[in-house]
């Protein structure tokens, strides 16, 4: 049987802690590392709706992309949610283990993945040392060039479905080839060079004034089209990727993708 420590340190080769952004807060939260795990949930969010499901499913470890204790909290007490939700982790005897950007820059991570779909040729990390295989984001070439409106359609068509969908910024039929693709929110790579050269920007959680200020700079030949997508759809993506590979190296491990959408948004109203 696989325990948590053996389960533990394959994460920890793929996603090492060192990598993650010093304000990051990955690894494990909660479980025994001389357990043993059969059944293992994927989700982008440790929140009430997946807890219920890890509970229910009878999971024995939760892989999680975003942190439940990202930011520093003084009481676990289960009159606060975090708190409720860590105590009903540890009642139901369920690990909890995250990986955040330390997942974002890895090899095969959640940028490098979406890239892959999209058939990106030549993929490199946007933020990588020369010679370094990690690093946040990806940018590469398409195989031929398309419509911003269709390549808005095909990442449309990739994701899971969101109150908000796939919001674009710029002219529907430019031709775009050269593709910068950061998952999460990625309006801090906006000034980037790699990101400034290329034709279109996939990314999540885009501000009014960084993408206003990119607009305004397309009209002076400078800078991509945006493509703006869900948070959580942008990185519940890599989850099936990472369902494979668990399969792979644990054959007694039963690996199952949430279903749950996280997004925080339930609907829109368009005015008028």
């Amino acid at each position: 049987m696989t325990t948590l420590a053996e389960l533990k340190a394959v994460c920890d080769e793929w996603w090492p802690a060192e990598s993650a952004e010093s304000w990051d807060a990955v690894g494990l939260v909660t479980g025994n590392p001389t357990d043993t795990v059969s059944k293992a949930l994927l989700v982008v969010d440790v929140v009430r709706e997946t807890v219920d499901e890890a509970v229910s499913q009878g999971v024995d470890v939760i892989i999680a992309h975003h942190p439940l204790l990202l930011r520093g909290v003084t009481s676990v007490a289960e009159d606060r949610y975090k708190g409720k939700l860590i105590a009903e982790l540890i009642r139901a005897g369920i690990a909890l283990f995250s990986a955040h950007t330390n997942a974002d820059a890895a090899p095969g991570g959640t940028s490098d993945r979406l890239a892959n779909a999209l058939g990106l040729q030549g993929s490199v990390p946007i933020t990588a040392e020369p010679g370094e295989d990690r690093g946040i984001g990806r940018v590469g070439t398409l195989p031929t060039p398309v419509r911003l409106y269709d390549l808005a359609s095909t990442v449309g068509s990739l994701l899971p479905q969101t109150a908000r969908g796939v919001a674009v910024s710029g002219d529907p039929d430019l031709e775009v080839s050269t593709v910068a693709v950061c998952t999460g929110a990625g309006d801090s790579l906006l000034g980037h060079p790699a990101v400034r050269q290329a034709d279109v920007y996939i990314t999540a959680d885009l501000r009014h004034h960084p993408a206003s200020e990119a607009a305004e700079e397309r009209l002076n030949g400078e800078g991509p089209a945006l493509i703006d997508v869900s948070h959580f759809a942008s990185e519940w993506f890599f989850l099936d990727g990472v369902k494979a590979d668990l399969e792979k190296k644990f054959s007694d491990l039963t690996v199952t993708v949430s279903e749950v959408v996280t997004d925080p948004w339930t609907f829109v109203v368009h005015p008028g």
